[in-house]
């Protein structure tokens, strides 16, 4: 028998084989296309990435804003097109605050004078139940109303010691500043609307023209002198608890005013004009 050769069989070459012919490099070279595509993803631009998450985040709040009105509409009710959604609005609450002042208390308000709280009264505005005190004002012959949470314009009546030193500012020399009278006039109104004890008394003070009050003084200063004076003197009656006669004769003994004097003086005035006028006349 002949001796057959026996080759090593070779990986190399198998593959050179296989290489060397054209159908087989053909599909060789399609199953690496394949790996290829396998194994490397395709590349994808910024701008697609972003625009595929901004649909992700738009589907979600769509699908949360569904649910939210699934909840709120009813199932047996027909929504229409044009209907306006209610508006929820807060509704505010009045601030608690504890009473200073009881019922029969005097009390100073600053724009009114001097007044007595007769009642506390629950009123309704805008849907909100205020409490106020209900005023008194016996001068004015008006009523008023102040909010409890507003009791801080209010002030109680002064004390004694208080009026001994309102006493003191009237007995002083009085301060006239040479500035135009509209702008005084302003000064004086503001110390009156103050409510102040010791202004209303410096506005008395330097208004006040002694024996001639009714002389070299204009309309203006006769009212605003009166007004300080009326509202001062009511406080003086009631802080003493006398009468009006014997708290007025208080405050004209500062002033050094007597009102009997001051009609001699002007009815006599009257009679001369009146004779001199008649003199003329003839």
């Amino acid at each position: 028998m002949k001796n057959i050769k026996t080759k090593k069989i070779n990986m190399k070459n198998i593959l050179k084989k296989i290489l060397n012919n054209k159908k087989a490099k053909k599909v060789v070279k399609k199953q690496v296309k394949v790996v290829k595509k396998v194994i490397k993803p395709k590349k994808t631009s910024k701008s697609a990435r972003i625009k595929k998450e901004i649909k992700k985040i738009n589907n979600k709040s769509v699908k949360v804003s569904k649910k939210k009105v699934e909840i709120k509409t009813d199932p047996l009710r027909i929504p229409k097109n044009n209907e306006q959604k209610p508006e929820i609005k807060k509704v505010k609450k009045q601030e608690t605050e504890k009473r200073l002042y009881k019922v029969k208390d005097f009390v100073v308000y600053p724009k009114h004078g001097v007044g007595q709280i007769t009642e506390t009264k629950k009123i309704n505005i805008g849907g909100i139940d205020v409490e106020t005190y209900v005023l008194k004002f016996e001068k004015d012959k008006a009523d008023g109303m102040v909010p409890v949470n507003k009791q801080s314009h209010l002030r109680p009546l002064a004390t004694i010691n208080q009026i001994n030193k309102c006493v003191s500012i009237l007995k002083s020399k009085p301060k006239i500043k040479r500035s135009m009278w509209s702008r005084r006039a302003q000064e004086y109104e503001a110390k009156i609307s103050s409510g102040k004890i010791y202004d209303l008394a410096e506005v008395v003070r330097d208004l006040n023209k002694g024996d001639d009050i009714m002389i070299d003084q204009s309309y203006s200063e006769r009212q605003l002198f009166e007004k300080a004076y009326e509202r001062l003197l009511t406080e003086f009656q009631i802080v003493m608890g006398s009468s009006l006669e014997d708290a007025q004769k208080k405050l004209d003994k500062a002033l050094k005013r007597n009102l009997e004097k001051q009609i001699q003086n002007i009815q006599e005035k009257r009679t001369e004009e009146e004779v001199s006028n008649q003199e003329i006349s003839e």
